[in-house]
């Protein structure tokens, strides 16, 4: 059999809880909509290996907790245009530092995948889901299954309540394919039989015994780059040392094709989905085909041969033909960059904070272009990995595994030779370690008509409900990016969201309004030091600010104290008038006794968002009820040049 080494992504020290958290966007850390200060199942979706009071519920549309997944409310972002960007400011903490630290050899991977909206022929859509448990599996029981057989058993796994990212196929083919042998495992003994009679992909040094999170891969989620097919495309690798920024970009699964085994079933039932074949060697040996996969944007079924599809690329769109993962047929494909490759921000260790300018960890996302235009559903994935320097996690491989491994589980060492021996609390299992969060699912847009050139950033709200010690390690409220400088004729996307059952229970709940309930609004303040807001009379932010679009008019036609108002009100009361917008607004809501409440309470938990091009200048601003000065303050600047 070939033997092959991957480049290791992954590492840490088992004395530490070094934890992995998605600030903005939100970071679910596995959980959903719980109550509780703990989420509810720490595998529901992938293996964040963190903390389990970390991340966010997903978000409320409106007053109340969701009764069901429909009236989650999913971020909106509009994609970049063909020739305007979309910016999106992510934002991390991690716990054991990286960056310019000689205290940690680290990396932090920025992943996404997503799929049409609208697209009907997919049966496993992207979701949240609306029950904490994870996907159901029916295990592959028998190397000769038939295609009968593997159809209901995934037709019997897959529940529609659930969350789901990566579809059952997607673990079902990791769980049948011989884990890669070329890999340093230390001296973990790895589980060798899956019920199928050898080892497999779900048994890693990190996951010895093959647990099971979603329908994640274990052997994909602790190694970078993956050696076979995934459905995840690469954003950006953030490095501590940039001479290894070359072989991370080039091994990329966006630029460079990835091989896998294809079986077909008996009696010409069909291509299998799976493959015990890790190697083209084994896979041709035993009838299969070696075939080359390629990575994409979304597919250009327009484009119906290869030479018609390499003959289109224009404008800064390239086009590919290859056979996208998990499927038979070459086509048309949208060419994916190779990921940024930067230096990693620099933390400190043992600290889940800033970085020295002090703010978190974060990255400026350029949002793809969707040549289609169709609406895309997303899911965003950060993956922060941490070695030790006992060993080069870039050329250790199988040869030292076992008696031959640099480190070893609980050693003794000689602190003086033949007088002084202690010992180490060291897990070989974690001496090399990912961590990781999520996003919940968001969508992204084609933009409005007109506005295919123009540079768009995004101003959202990050945090929950409760003060420091409460919300850690989440964070409390505040706008991201607070400090925002932008072009004149640049157009900024406000839009937040927020869940009506954030209780920490007996952990605290400390904040204004509803207990549990997140609420963001937007006013302008003169200064940032300041903390009383300025009545529409007195400003300047919203003088002359053109609104491009807002969520309840494709067209809009609201007057800026109609924005003011939506703004200030989470979008309770879409405007002034009921001539403008009926029954959502102020005059309407205020003659039925269904007035706004002063802390928000009754107001939407999300808003769904304006996109606005603000006049020049300086503008500062506030939100009325995350503040109350020595507890919290959510405030922002924009700055218009």
């Amino acid at each position: 059999m070939l033997r092959f080494v991957a480049v290791l992504l992954l590492a840490a020290l088992v004395s530490v809880q070094a934890d992995m958290f998605f600030h903005n966007p939100r970071g679910s850390n596995n959980r959903l909509n719980e109550k509780t200060a703990s989420r509810r199942n720490n595998n529901r979706l992938f293996d964040s290996q963190n903390n389990n009071r970390g991340g966010y519920n997903a978000g409320d549309a409106k007053a109340n907790a969701a009764a069901n997944e429909r009236q989650q409310y999913n971020m909106k972002y509009f994609a970049s245009g063909s020739s305007g960007e979309s910016h999106m400011t992510v934002e991390w903490t991690n716990q054991h530092g990286c960056g310019d630290n000689d205290n940690v050899n680290c990396n932090v991977v920025l992943q996404y995948m997503c799929q049409p909206d609208t697209d009907s022929a997919v049966p496993e859509t992207l979701r949240n889901g609306f029950a904490t448990n994870k996907q159901g599996y029916m295990k592959l029981a028998s190397v000769t299954e038939k295609k009968n057989r593997a159809d209901a058993r995934r037709r019997n796994s897959v529940k529609d309540d659930r969350g789901l990212h990566e579809k059952f196929d997607w673990y079902d083919k990791c769980f049948g394919r011989e884990r890669n042998m070329g890999l340093f495992t230390a001296d973990q003994n790895l589980k060798a039989d899956n019920g199928l009679g050898y080892s497999s992909s779900i048994y890693t040094r990190q996951n010895n015994n093959g647990g099971r999170s979603g329908y994640e891969c274990p052997e994909e989620r602790d190694y970078y780059p993956y050696w076979h097919p995934s459905p995840w495309k690469d954003i950006a690798v953030l490095v501590h040392d940039t001479s290894l920024c070359g072989s991370y970009q080039s091994a990329s699964y966006n630029v460079q094709q990835k091989y896998e085994c294809v079986e077909q079933y008996p009696n010409d039932a069909g291509r299998k989905h799976w493959s015990r074949w890790n190697n083209q060697q084994d896979c041709t040996s035993n009838g299969g085909q070696w075939l080359a996969f390629t990575n994409y944007l979304e597919k250009a079924t327009q484009f119906t041969s290869q030479a018609e599809c390499q003959a289109s690329s224009s404008n800064g769109i390239q086009y590919v033909w290859g056979r996208p993962e998990g499927e038979e047929d070459e086509q048309c494909l949208v060419a994916l960059d190779a990921p940024e490759c930067l230096v990693s921000p620099t933390t400190r260790v043992n600290h889940l904070g800033n970085t020295p300018d002090g703010e978190a960890s974060r990255y400026e996302w350029t949002l793809p272009y969707f040549p289609s235009g169709e609406t895309q559903r997303c899911v965003m994935r950060i993956r922060y990995n941490i070695t030790t320097g006992d060993y080069d996690p870039q050329t250790t491989d199988f040869k030292s595994n076992g008696d031959a491994s640099p480190v070893k589980n609980s050693p003794d060492v000689d602190i003086v030779a033949g007088v002084l021996t202690l010992p180490l609390a060291l897990n070989t299992a974690q001496y090399g370690r990912t961590f990781q969060d999520r996003s919940h699912v968001m969508k992204m847009m084609p933009r409005p008509a007109g506005l295919e050139s123009s540079t768009i950033y995004n101003l959202n709200v990050r945090g929950k409900r409760g003060n420091l010690q409460q919300t850690i390690p989440a964070v409390e409220y505040d706008f991201i990016p607070n400090n925002l400088e932008i072009k004149d004729g640049d157009l900024v996307h406000v839009q937040w969201t927020g869940s009506n059952t954030h209780n920490n229970n007996n952990a605290g709940n400390s904040g204004s309004g509803k207990a549990g309930s997140d609420r963001s609004n937007v006013v302008q303040l003169e200064d940032r030091l300041k903390n009383y807001p300025l009545s529409f009379e007195e400003t300047t932010m919203w003088t002359n600010a053109h609104v491009k679009w807002i969520y309840f008019q494709d067209t809009p036609s609201i007057t800026a104290k109609d924005l003011v108002i939506n703004l200030a009100t989470s979008g309770y009361y879409q405007c002034e008038k009921t001539a403008t917008c009926g029954d959502e607004s102020l005059e309407t809501k205020v003659a039925a006794n269904n007035a706004l409440n002063v802390d928000l309470n009754n107001a939407p938990a999300s808003y769904g968002g304006a996109l606005i091009q603000f006049p020049s200048g300086e503008y500062f601003y506030i939100c009325t009820r995350n503040n109350n000065f020595t507890n919290r303050s959510q405030k922002g600047r924009l700055l218009v040049q």
